[in-house]
């Protein structure tokens, strides 16, 4: 099979588009064959060297497709049946094998790139939405990098839980995109101090909650625009690492909480994984979700497609597909 793999660490050249052996499935695994796989900034952080993996490494951790073979102890699936899953190591290959408990079906009516481009960023946004902070009917937030991939799904949950919602932009491209999701005010960020204007519609009294994947350049005048109370989500760092910080200020600035989640600390029982599965697709069949689907690049091409990501230019979920 074909895949791409990282021998060390470092930019987009040391991707390599490789041939090697396909997997075997044991007793409790699924060979899977890969239709579509998500491109997240997670892959960038692991190629980087930001996320320690071992080398060699096949780049990749959430897609959809079919099943191929399964081991003698899976009693859940059988080969034929549409898969997605995230959170196993390999999906930029033409087939992976992954754990049967990891393995979520994918409902017909929801196709292979819908599949694959809802499972991380989509998951990760109802835990965030649902869990870290249950967002509730009059709650206020603040979603930054609102128009990409996770960004729009935070919107459109955070509009199902009844919060009035502001989103930071950087272009007005962008700004359509979030407010067609739902976002209640939409910031650009590049020409207004998002802080300031926060506080201004929110008539000074700050948001309940920040929802900040952006980390550097955002995080502490994000702490600003908390209420009394208030919890800072911190669930990336697409500018780079926060800076480290005494803990006192989250006192000084009105006994602030502070989190820095992890999605697969939230799916680690399979049966809590199954839960934020149905209920996704379910609002995905229902039309109560949209996922969008930005650019789709040829899994030979996924040096592009990294380089795409970081850019910031993306409005909507990057995937790879065997023949693009």
């Amino acid at each position: 099979m074909k895949a791409i793999r990282i021998a060390k660490h470092g930019g987009v050249e040391e991707m390599r588009f490789e041939e090697m052996a396909a997997p075997e499935p044991n007793e409790t695994q699924a060979l899977v064959k890969v239709a579509a796989s998500g491109v997240n900034f997670i892959d960038v952080y692991q190629r980087t060297g930001l996320y320690s993996v071992k080398l060699p490494y096949t780049l990749g951790l959430e897609a959809a497709g079919v099943i191929e073979k399964i081991g003698s102890g899976v009693a859940e699936f059988k080969p034929g049946d549409r898969v997605a899953f995230c959170g196993v190591p390999g999906s930029y290959a033409e087939f992976v094998v992954a754990p049967a408990e990891r393995l979520v079906s994918l409902p017909d009516e929801i196709d292979f790139n819908t599949g694959a481009a809802a499972m991380l960023q989509g998951m990760t946004a109802h835990y965030l939405t649902r869990d870290t902070y249950r967002l509730k009917p009059g709650d206020r937030c603040l979603i930054h990098a609102a128009a990409g991939g996770a960004g729009l799904l935070l919107v459109q949950m955070a509009k199902l839980a009844g919060a009035f919602v502001i989103g930071t932009v950087s272009t007005e491209e962008k700004a359509k995109l979030a407010q067609d999701a739902g976002a209640d005010k939409i910031i650009l960020y590049t020409e207004k101090d998002f802080e300031a204007e926060v506080m201004r519609l929110t008539n000074g009294q700050g948001v309940q909650v920040v929802y900040d994947s952006v980390g550097q350049t955002t995080f502490m005048k994000s702490l600003n625009c908390l209420s009394r109370r208030g919890m800072m989500v911190l669930f990336g760092q697409s500018s780079g690492p926060v800076e480290k910080i005494d803990p006192a200020i989250l006192n000084t600035k009105g006994s602030l909480f502070l989190t820095r989640p992890s999605l697969f600390h939230y799916i680690a029982e399979r049966a809590e994984l199954s839960q934020r599965a149905r209920e996704l697709f379910g609002w995905i069949r229902d039309g109560k979700i949209k996922v969008r689907i930005d650019k789709t690049f040829a899994l030979k091409d996924a040096a592009e497609a990294h380089r795409y990501l970081e850019s910031r230019r993306s409005m909507g979920k990057i995937l790879l597909t065997p023949n693009g």
